[in-house]
C-alpha cells in the first residue's frame, strides 16, 4: 500500500510500504531528501530554511553558508573571507589564518587519530582543523582525497603529508613513530570516519602500544553510531561486525554463527551486493527479524528503511538503494536462542540419523548425509565434517 506522511513541511512517499506511528515499528520510513526542517528566524539567529540554505536576518553580522553537505552549519560570527585561492561553491568554514582553531591545543610526541567526515563537511570538528593545521605530519589513506577536505575546510595544511594505506601501513609504522619519539605530532586519517574502524592505522596503533609511545584520538562522524542511533533498535547493547563476507558460503555461515546472538547487529554493505545479502538475512534469520537500512548518512539523500528483514528485502527489490549502506539488525530473543540453539551431534549420532534417512525415503547414503549435515550447523555457523560422518556410517555398517 503507498502512502504519503505529512510532517509539517515536508512529504515523504514511503512507497509500497505502511507508514506506522508509536509501538508499530514494521515498514517505518524516513527520508530526510532534499528537504529540510523550516525554522523561524529570530533576530540576528541562523535558520535553516526548507533549501537546506543558512539564513540571517538582513541585520546581522553572520556571514551567509549552505548548509549542504560540503560546508558547515555552525560558523563563527567572526569567520575571517575565504582567501582567493579557495575556488568551491560553497564559502569555507574555517579561514587559512586559524581564526577558528586557535587556542586548539594539539598535542607533541604522539600519534593521533582523527575522525573525518563520512558525507557533510560541516561535521568536520575545530580539533580536527587544529589538527590538520598544525601537525607535523599527517598519513593519509589517500592525500588527494585529503587536500580535498582541507580546500573544503579552507584549511592549509602544513605538515608533510604522506600516504598511509592497508599496502604499506606495516612498513611506514616504525619510520612514522621514529618522528613521535622525536617530539613530532603524528595525525593519522583515513578517507570518512575513524581510522582503524575498517580502515587503515591498525598496524601503527600496534606498533605504537609496543614501542610504549602514546596515542590518542580526536573523535567525531561515525557511520556506525549514526545508524544505531537511527534505527530504533536496542543500543544498550551491540556489536560491530564490519562488512558482511563477499563470498556467498562464507557469509552464509557468517550470519548462522550470529542467529543466536542477543545484542544489536551492524552491519556495513555496499550497493551492488544488498540483494545478495538480503537473501542471505532472510535465510539465516526469517522473515521476520526486525532491522534497519540506512543509507547516505548525513547526506543530502539519507534514508533510513525500517522494519522486518522481509519488509526490507522487497524494499531492496523494488526501489535498489544506492550509496554506502549500514544495516542495522535485531538481537535474538529469548524464545529465538531457545528454538535456534543447535544441538550438537557426535559424527556417530548423525550416521545413525543419515542410515535411517537412507532407508525411509530411499536414497543414497552419501545424498542422507549431505542433507542431515546441513540441517546440523555447529555453533560457529560451519557443519560437521561429511566425510568424517560417513566413515562413522561405514564403522556402524560394519559392525552391525
Amino acid at each position: 500500500m503507498r502512502g504519503v506522511v505529512d510532517t509539517g513541511d515536508m512529504e515523504v512517499d514511503t512507497g509500497d510500504m505502511e507508514y506506522a506511528h508509536g509501538d508499530d515499528y514494521e515498514g517505518l520510513v524516513s527520508n530526510r531528501g532534499e528537504s529540510s526542517r523550516r525554522v523561524e528566524a529570530s533576530a540576528g539567529k541562523p535558520v535553516l530554511s526548507n533549501q537546506g540554505a543558512l539564513a540571517v536576518s538582513a541585520a546581522s553580522a553572520v556571514p551567509v553558508i549552505p548548509a549542504d553537505s560540503t560546508t558547515s552549519a555552525a560558523s563563527a560570527p567572526d569567520l575571517a573571507p575565504a582567501p582567493a585561492d579557495v575556488q568551491d561553491d560553497a564559502t569555507p568554514i574555517q579561514s587559512r589564518d586559524g581564526e577558528v582553531a586557535a587556542g586548539i591545543p594539539v598535542p607533541h610526541g604522539c600519534v593521533v587519530l582523527a575522525a573525518t567526515p563520512i558525507g557533510n563537511t560541516g561535521d568536520a570538528s575545530l580539533r580536527l582543523i587544529a589538527l590538520l593545521q598544525q601537525a607535523d605530519i599527517v598519513a593519509a589513506e589517500d592525500t588527494r582525497r585529503l587536500y580535498d577536505l582541507a580546500r573544503r575546510l579552507g584549511v592549509h595544511v602544513n605538515g608533510r603529508v604522506v600516504a598511509n594505506h592497508d599496502h604499506n601501513e606495516r612498513e611506514k609504522a616504525d619510520a612514522l613513530l621514529d618522528e613521535v619519539e622525536g617530539g613530532a605530532t603524528v595525525l593519522l586519517v583515513s578517507d570518512a570516519g575513524m581510522p582503524t574502524i575498517n580502515d587503515p592505522g591498525l598496524a601503527i596503533v600496534r606498533r605504537a602500544i609496543e614501542r610504549g609511545l602514546p596515542v590518542t584520538c580526536a573523535p567525531g562522524p561515525s557511520a556506525v553510531l549514526d545508524a544505531l542511533a537511527l534505527a530504533g533498535l536496542p543500543t544498550d547493547r551491540f556489536c560491530y561486525e564490519g562488512f558482511v563476507p563477499r563470498k556467498t558460503s562464507d557469509r552464509a555461515r557468517r550470519l548462522r554463527s550470529l542467529r543466536n546472538e542477543r545484542r544489536t547487529i551492524v552491519f556495513y554493505e555496499t550497493p551492488h551486493r544488498i540483494a545478495e545479502t538480503m537473501d542471505s538475512l532472510l535465510e539465516a534469520f526469517g522473515p521476520d527479524r526486525r532491522m534497519a537500512l540506512c543509507r547516505e548518512l548525513t547526506k543530502d539523500y539519507e534514508q533510513v528503511r525500517r522494519g522486518t528483514i522481509g519488509q526490507i528485502r522487497q524494499g531492496v527489490i523494488d526501489d535498489p538503494p544506492r550509496g554506502e549502506i549500514v544495516l542495522v539488525l535485531a538481537g535474538a530473543s529469548a524464545e529465538d536462542v531457545n528454538e535456534a540453539s543447535p544441538e550438537v551431534l557426535t559424527a556417530e549420532q548423525l550416521a545413525r540419523l543419515a542410515q535411517e534417512r537412507a532407508q525411509s525415503e530411499g536414497v543414497r547414503i552419501k545424498d542422507a548425509i549431505a542433507e542431515v549435515v546441513k540441517e546440523h550447523p555447529l555453533p560457529d555457523g560451519s557443519f560437521p565434517n561429511r566425510k568424517e560422518v560417513y566413515q562413522a556410517s561405514l564403522s556402524l555398517r560394519d559392525g552391525a
